[in-house]
C-alpha cells in the first residue's frame, strides 16, 4: 500500500509540475525575465490556487457533488471566463516593447510581489483543464485508499509541498537563463509567452462556446 501510494504522489507531483499549460510557460517566462525572487511569489500563486482547488474538489466528493466540475454549464462558464483572462495577460506580454538600451532595461520596473501572486492564482485556477485534474487525483486517492476529508487534506498539503519545490526549481533554472540571455532573446521569450496565451485562450474559448454552439 505505502508503495501505491508513493506512485500515485510520484504521478500527481510530475502531472501538476509538467503539464504543459499556460501557468507553466508564464512561469518560466516570469523566472527568465524578473528573476527568481519574483517569479517564485507566482508559483507560490499557482500551487496556492491548486490547494484550494483541491480542497473544494474534496469537499464537493465529500458532499457527492462532484458533477458540478463534470456539469457542461460549469466547464463553459470557466472555460470562456478563463480564455477571456489568458488572452487579457497574453496581450499584455504582447504590449510591452524591447528595451533600447541597457538603461532602459535596468530601468524597467519589478512587478509586485501580490501582482505576480495573484496572475499565478488566477492562471492556474480558471484553467479548466485543472479541475478535471483534481478531480481525477481527488477520486483515485479517496478510492484507493478509502481517505477521510481530513486525511486527504493532509495528504495533498504535502503533495502540493513537493509540488511547489519543484516550481520553484523550475524558477531557478530559468532565472540562471536570464543571465546569457540578451535583450533581443528576452523579447522574443516574452513574445512567445504572450502568442502561447492567446492562443491558449482562444482555444479554450472555441472549445467551450462555439464548437458548442456548432454542435
Amino acid at each position: 500500500m505505502i508503495f501505491e501510494l508513493i506512485y500515485q504522489t510520484i504521478i500527481i507531483v510530475l502531472l501538476l509540475s509538467f503539464s504543459f499549460g499556460p501557468a507553466f510557460f508564464a512561469l518560466i517566462n516570469a523566472g527568465i525575465k524578473h528573476g527568481y525572487k519574483t517569479a517564485s511569489l507566482f508559483a507560490v500563486g499557482v500551487v496556492a490556487s491548486d490547494f484550494v482547488v483541491a480542497l473544494l474538489t474534496i469537499l464537493l466528493i465529500h458532499f457527492g457533488a462532484s458533477n458540478l466540475i463534470q456539469d457542461e454549464k460549469s466547464q463553459r462558464f470557466m472555460g470562456i471566463l478563463a480564455g477571456i483572462i489568458l488572452i487579457v495577460f497574453g496581450s499584455v506580454h504582447l504590449a510591452k516593447p524591447i528595451p533600447k538600451t541597457e538603461q532602459e532595461n535596468a530601468e524597467i520596473e519589478l512587478p509586485s510581489h501580490s501582482s505576480m501572486f495573484i496572475k499565478g492564482f488566477l492562471l492556474n485556477c480558471f484553467n479548466p483543464a485543472v479541475w478535471l485534474l483534481w478531480l481525477g487525483n481527488v477520486t483515485i486517492i479517496s478510492n484507493s485508499f478509502n481517505y477521510s476529508f481530513w486525511k486527504m487534506a493532509l495528504y495533498f498539503s504535502v503533495v502540493l509541498g513537493l509540488v511547489l519545490l519543484v516550481e520553484l526549481g523550475k524558477v531557478s533554472i530559468a532565472g540562471k537563463l536570464k543571465r546569457v540571455l540578451t535583450q533581443k532573446t528576452m523579447y522574443i521569450v516574452n513574445v512567445i509567452t504572450g502568442t502561447l496565451l492567446v492562443i491558449f485562450g482562444l482555444v479554450l474559448i472555441y472549445e467551450h462556446y462555439f464548437k458548442t454552439k456548432l454542435l
